[in-house]
Order: structure tokens, then sequence, then C-alpha cells
């Protein structure tokens, strides 16, 4: 098998598992494709071939989390790694076509080869089998009655409206599925070199037996019958080096794809704040999340330039007015929260005052101060103000 027989074959023959097996002659060595749920879509190795994490990802239908945990980790188009669990290296590389990602091409190193192989080569194979999946893909849109498959096609979307996939769910045997919760798991942080054994999904069923877990756009998502423990998610997070966001009350299973959307958005907050394991749920951040969905252009004119004041010079008087305003006027708490001498308060008061003519003593302006302060304190980069526990 050369390059110019594999790109005759894509050319021709519209079959993923033929390009599969293509590219797993080309390279001389076993070969694997998966979507972006880090489900096996298609693979190839010979007879003979012996390695338990491809045989164990072939069985189970999908990669282990460990592996999608690395995946998800890596910067690089393109990587190699070694397993504990493997005597073989493997390369792993990202398909994408039209800037999109749609899944990875594995390659099990067997022989050493790989290594010298031309980049070009390995370009020309990746572009043809990221064009193939996602035609496939496609073509493979129509829903299947697995619970899993009905859940991802809810969570992308995919129902026409409540009574298809109302009609799907009870066939997939999820008629009497009603999760209070979601957790949202991102798996950036955790690492292991053991792929064969699905540890991290299988502590998940440990902890909670009945909350089928699954791989939604890079991170694990399971489902909460009850209200969370959250001792015991810190626990996991922890014990995983995972960060966990638990979404507010899900009102019924169909409005699920808000529930993950919103939870998501949180997560991708949190991520550049706390470079660490956590596990938070929703509610303590809703007014963070509720003051990112306002327009910039909203904030009253006067507190926008009380904040290119404290951008240019490097001045608190924004984080002082939503401080002031949060403790209704009350300069003691308004020090307390700031750890701020009296004096230096009641300056920066008085700048505002004469110097903005911000309204501090009108209660009909109150409100609008408030809100105006706080979105200038996001505009000024300061989330850390709404996130509980957390406050200058």
């Amino acid at each position: 098998m050369d390059l110019q027989s594999f790109m005759d074959d894509f050319m021709n023959m519209d079959d993923l598992d033929l390009l599969t097996k293509d590219a797993s002659l080309l390279f001389d060595c076993p070969a694997m494709v998966v979507d972006m749920a880090f489900r096996t879509v298609s693979w190839h190795c010979p007879e003979a071939f012996d390695d338990p994490p491809f045989q164990s990802s072939i069985q189970r239908g999908s990669l282990t989390y460990e592996t999608g945990g690395f995946l998800i980790g890596s910067d690089a188009q393109a990587h190699f790694v070694t397993l504990e669990d493997s005597p073989y290296r493997r390369r792993f590389s990202l398909l994408a076509t039209g800037g999109a990602p749609v899944g990875y091409l594995i390659l099990v190193d067997v022989n050493g080869t790989l290594g010298t192989v031309d980049g070009r080569t390995f370009s020309s194979v990746e572009s043809a089998l990221a064009k193939q999946l996602m035609l496939e893909s496609s073509r493979g849109s129509s829903i299947q009655t697995t619970e899993e498959s009905v859940l991802q096609h809810l969570l992308e979307g995919k129902f026409s409206d409540e009574q298809m996939f109302e009609l799907q769910a009870a066939t997939a045997g999820l008629k009497f599925f009603s999760p209070r919760r979601i957790a949202l798991v991102n798996l950036e942080l955790y690492r292991s070199t053991n792929w064969s054994e699905n540890a991290l999904k299988s502590n998940i069923l440990d902890f909670f037996p009945m909350s089928k877990p699954l791989i939604h756009d890079g991170s694990v998502v399971f489902f909460l019958n009850s209200d969370p423990d959250m001792a015991l998610f810190e626990h996991l997070s922890k014990q995983f080096s995972l960060r966990v966001v638990i979404s507010a009350p899900i009102p019924r299973l169909y409005r699920l794809p808000e529930s993950y959307a919103a939870a998501h958005a949180l997560m991708d907050v949190l991520l550049p704040k706390y470079p660490h394991p956590f596990a938070v749920k929703y509610e303590p951040y809703h007014g963070l999340m509720l003051l990112k969905q306002l327009k910039e252009d909203a904030m009253l004119p006067a507190v926008r330039a009380l904040a290119e004041r404290d951008r240019d010079d490097d001045t608190l008087y924004c984080l002082t007015l939503y401080t002031y305003l949060a403790c209704h006027h009350s300069l003691r708490e308004t020090c307390e929260r700031l750890y701020t001498h009296r004096n230096t308060v009641l300056y920066r008061v008085r700048r505002m005052r004469e110097d903005f003519n911000i309204p501090l003593d009108d209660p009909e302006q109150h409100l609008s101060l408030l809100i105006s302060a706080a979105m200038a304190l996001l505009a000024l980069g300061r989330e850390e103000v709404f996130m509980p526990g957390v406050r200058e």
C-alpha cells in the first residue's frame, strides 16, 4: 500500500473502514479512528496483534476516560505516548476538516518506524480520514435507541421537538429517567497511562450507580438523582485531579441542553481562575453568570468613565463603588470587606461624587449603579469579586 493507492480509495470508494485498513497497511501498524465522543468508529490490525488497550477499546466501543483525558490535555496536533499496560508507544493525531475537529487517529507503533514517516504523508492521510469520518457521521445521524445515544443527541440539540424526544427516550428505557442535576467534569488535569481499565468511570459508577456517565464535547457528563454531597465530589476531584461543576436543578430532561450550556459556561469562567482540582455547585455563581449575559453598552456613562480611570491609573474606584452600594452605604462594612482604611474609602467616595458625578444618594439610581459597577468589574477582569469566598 502506498499513498497514491490510499488516495485513490478515498476518491473512489467512500468507505471509512477501507480507509482505516489502508492507513494501517500504509503505516504498517494497527490503526483506529475515534470520534469526538471517543467512540471507536473504525479500526484495523493484524489478527495476531495482542494489545490490551487496543482490544479493550474495540470491545467497549469507546476509549477509556484515561485516554480521553490525555487527548483533551494535549496541545500538539500529533504526539506519541507510552503506556504502562502496553509494550507499544502510540501516535495520536487530531482529525479536523474545515478547521472543525471531528475525531482522532491512533496508530500503534509496533515496529518503531512511525517517527520516520514524512509529515506530508501523515497530513494527507489525516485529512482524508477526517473528511470521510465527517461524511459518515452526517449520514449516520439518525437517532439510535440506546440510552447513551439518546442522551448524546439530546445534548447536541438534534431532537426537533419534545414529543420526538419523549418517544425516543421511552424506546431507550428513559421514560422514567428524571435526573435532578448533571455533573460536568473537565479531564484536562487527569493523567493516567494505564488505559486498559476505565478506572475513573468505574469510580463514578461506584459512587453514583445510576448516573449514566458519557463523554460530550471533551468532558464527562453524568446525572445526579438527588442534591449533591459536595464532600464526596471534593474527594473525587482531588483523587483524580478533576474540575467539576454541578449544574442547577434541571426542570425536566428535555431542558438538559440549557443546564449543560450554563454549566459549561461557568466551567469556562473557572478554568483560568482555578488551575487546580475543584468541585462547585452552580448556584453560588448564578449572579456572576447573569452579569455576563448583560451587554457592556448598558453600563451607565458615569460608571464607564470610572472604569476607564481604574484601567488607566490602576485605581479601585469601581470595586469601592460596588462594595459601598452592596453594603447599603455602610462605611464600616465597606471598609471591612475591602480591608481598607476608613479615610481611603471616604476619599474614594468623595472623588466619585465630585469628579464623576456618581449619584450615590439617589435611591432610584441605586440598582442601576450597582449593576453598572458590577459590569465594570467584569470588564476590568475582576470576576473573582463575584466568586464565593473570594473578595478583596
